[in-house]
């Protein structure tokens, strides 16, 4: 049985960071690619970045692209989103989402397994 856990999320301020991380058990991690999603009251789970498999290759959202990182520990089977100069737009329940493939995409459905959500909310 595949599970997705995150942590990490809380309440901070604008300009501050948090890391947030996604461990997983159940499945050869390094096999598929793994992606962070962000979900406001209200509207859809949009994408916010993704990692390959062997991590050679990470694609964001504009929105977060130079303040956001993405990274990926195998031998971890854990997944990591850095997030610097957080915004109070950032405020979000993010959501970690792993495919069944090495190939990262930046559609919601396109993941077949997600974790419960961490909230983070960034006041101003």
């Amino acid at each position: 049985q595949v599970q997705l856990v995150e942590s990490g999320g809380g309440l901070v301020q604008a300009g501050d960071s948090l890391r947030l991380s996604c461990v997983v058990s159940g499945r050869t991690f390094s096999n598929y690619a793994m992606a962070w999603f962000r979900q406001a009251p209200g509207k859809e789970r949009d994408f916010v970045a993704t990692i390959s498999g062997g991590a050679g290759y990470t694609y964001y959202a504009h929105s977060v692209e130079g303040r956001f990182t993405i990274s990926r520990d195998n031998a971890k089977n854990t997944v990591y989103l850095q997030m610097n100069s957080l915004k109070p737009e950032d405020t979000a329940v993010y959501y970690c989402g792993m495919r069944r493939t090495v190939v990262p995409v930046t559609t919601a459905s396109e993941y077949a397994y997600w974790g419960q959500g961490t909230q983070v909310t960034v006041s101003s």
